[in-house]
């Protein structure tokens, strides 16, 4: 049973006070959005937004973990495309196949990073690298490179396509729950904070008699198995198995971990704040294209990538400065 104090919002921020960056600038976002733009708050716009960001909300929650420990892992968007061949392959079965079978595949790359980074003890920049390739070759050997149509007469496509009341998609409700369960992981049971006592420090984790390898495996099966899903909902919602996908996915990944104010470094971070400097980096994207749509001005995709890069960059800096007031205001006290 939850206690009353399981999600208090005041000791978040008190423990997550280099988070606040992200929450002021996505807010600010959406009510710069909502008051420029007619249909931002449309039901189209939302549901449209949140069913395709549910892939990058979820593989970056998985990364979050990963660095949480210190750790990296490049391999995300490529297994992303493996699984959404495989989920594609699988179809025909139905959902309730081709999402455990895609999802266990996912979590078999997790296992093979883990393997060489605890186990034979390589630098998990060079083992994700690794697994990065093979994954991405295996996506396009299976598939021939080729897309891999799904078996549209099966229920498979539900979660991409079909929305709960015609407005919230399926897809961000699984992803969702799978949130909310991660959170309360990291919040309230040994192993999150196992997780992040790693990440601040192995060695002394390791003397303090903490299941260290134990951890670190988790973390990398989980972020498998995120990315897994990731390519689940990739697979259902475009209707087709996509082994070309997914360059550059670990980067998105990686930026909305920090964004969220995770330390590259590990030992500190938060899922909610994660979310959030995913939907941030969406919706960056989403408003772009809105302010094209009003022909005031042009904004091409190379111009668009500058502009989030410096917005994001502008996030970061006032990340940097909340933390710098917060440590001297800890001195003082």
């Amino acid at each position: 049973m939850l206690d009353s104090n399981a999600f208090d919002l005041r000791k978040y921020i008190s423990r997550n006070p280099q988070s606040m960056a992200v929450w002021v600038a996505l807010a600010a976002l959406i009510l710069f959005g909502f008051l420029r733009y007619d249909n931002f708050s449309g039901a189209y716009n939302i549901s449209s937004f949140l069913n395709y960001n549910s892939m990058f909300i979820i593989i970056s929650v998985g990364m979050s973990f990963v660095i949480m420990t210190g750790g990296i892992d490049l391999s995300v968007g490529s297994v992303a495309a493996f699984t959404s061949v495989i989920a594609a392959y699988l179809s025909p079965h139905g959902i309730e196949i081709a999402l455990p079978l895609a999802v266990l595949a996912g979590v078999a790359f997790g296992g093979l990073n883990a393997f060489f980074i605890i186990v034979l003890r390589i630098p998990p920049f060079i083992a994700t690298l690794a697994t990065m390739l093979g994954a991405k070759g295996g996506a396009l050997v299976i598939s021939d490179a080729n897309t891999i149509a799904v078996d549209w007469g099966s229920n498979f496509t539900k979660m991409g396509m079909e929305k709960i009341y015609n407005f919230l998609p399926w897809s961000i409700v699984v992803v969702g729950i799978v949130v909310i369960a991660l959170w309360f992981l990291l919040e309230k049971t040994s192993l999150g904070r196992t997780v992040l006592a790693i990440g601040g420090g192995e060695d002394a984790s390791m003397l303090m008699g903490l299941k260290v390898n134990r951890a670190k495996a988790f973390v990398y099966l989980l972020s498998g198995g995120c990315a897994g899903l990731a390519g689940v909902i990739l697979a259902s919602g475009f209707g087709a198995g996509q082994p070309l996908e997914g360059i550059g996915w670990e980067l998105t990944a990686i930026a909305s971990v920090v964004v969220g104010g995770t330390l590259l470094t590990g030992g500190l971070g938060s899922v909610p704040a994660t979310v959030a400097g995913a939907l941030l980096l969406g919706l960056v994207f989403n408003i772009l294209n809105f302010e094209n749509g009003l022909g005031t001005i042009t904004i091409s995709a190379y111009w668009q990538m500058v502009i989030r890069g410096g917005f994001l960059f502008a996030v970061i800096l006032f990340q940097a400065r909340v933390m710098s007031r917060n440590k001297r205001k800890g001195r003082v006290a």
